[in-house]
């Protein structure tokens, strides 16, 4: 039996939107699962749990074989961890307990680009905030216990170490944790010089840059471009999902989908 109009105005609205897609950069390394022992594309299970608990779907991007094409399928963008930025991205010589993997920072600069280009909100956390301040012209600290004098932001291998950040008013950072918040950092570098466009959002009590987003002067007037990105892992912590859900929320946002009803702590 045929449909009128009415019946079809009213199906639509009732039907749910589509949960947002987001893609996850991933590591390309040496792993074991099993009885194997070899390279594998991943990511730690912790971003992808979070960013399907927050009501998005999660998809692994692979730092070979990409194309700014895939960000036409995709809602939003998480620049995952992983290892440092090569500092020949910003014009310095390697430290010597610098770990960087070139092809990786190819790859992530290349899907940064293409989603800053959709206006695709973006999400990075830890390295991803350092890929995207270098790709804004940033200079990065190579090793901060040279600086700090102490590691407290990675106690030692495999173990996080705990920031207490300060955000600043009328920002992203404020609106997602409140004043302050405490949370679990894995980092040996961070940003030095800070480039055009981006603005620095949160610090730890010794004044690193912990939390940064575009400038407001940078901002489209549409409110697309959504970009955030913090210098710890809040995807380690399952009871503090705030800066995740504010990724998958903001892809919602700019579908017209119902938001998550959050509220800092």
């Amino acid at each position: 039996m045929a449909s009128n109009d009415s019946d079809i105005a009213e199906g639509s609205a009732a039907a749910p939107a589509d949960p947002p897609v987001i893609g996850i950069s991933c590591y390309l390394q040496q792993a074991q699962w099993g009885v194997w022992d070899t390279e594998a594309a991943l990511v730690p299970a912790d971003y992808v749990r979070m960013v399907a608990a927050a009501g998005g779907i999660p998809v692994l991007l692979p730092p070979h074989g990409q194309s700014p094409a895939v960000l036409d399928r995709l809602d939003g963008l998480l620049v995952a961890g992983g290892a440092d930025v090569d500092p020949a991205a910003y014009g310095a010589a390697a430290h010597e307990r610098t770990g960087s993997q070139p092809f990786r920072d190819d790859s992530e600069f290349l899907l940064l680009a293409a989603a800053r280009q959709r206006g695709l909100p973006v999400l990075g956390i830890c390295r991803g905030l350092q890929v995207i301040a270098v790709a804004h012209g940033s200079t990065l600290i190579q090793h901060l216990p040279e600086v700090t004098g102490h590691t407290d932001y990675q106690p030692r291998p495999g173990v996080y170490g705990e920031v207490a950040v300060t955000t600043e008013p009328g920002t992203i950072a404020r609106a997602v944790l409140g004043e302050t918040a405490t949370a679990p950092c894995y980092h040996h570098q961070a940003v030095d010089r800070l480039g055009a466009g981006l603005t620095v959002t949160a610090r730890s009590a010794e004044g690193l840059i912990e939390a940064i987003e575009i400038d407001p002067a940078h901002r489209s007037d549409d409110g697309s471009g959504w970009l955030f990105a913090v210098q710890w892992h809040p995807e380690h912590n399952p009871d503090d999902a705030r800066v995740v859900t504010a990724l998958v929320d903001a892809a919602k946002d700019r579908l017209g989908a119902p938001m998550s009803m959050t509220a800092p702590a």
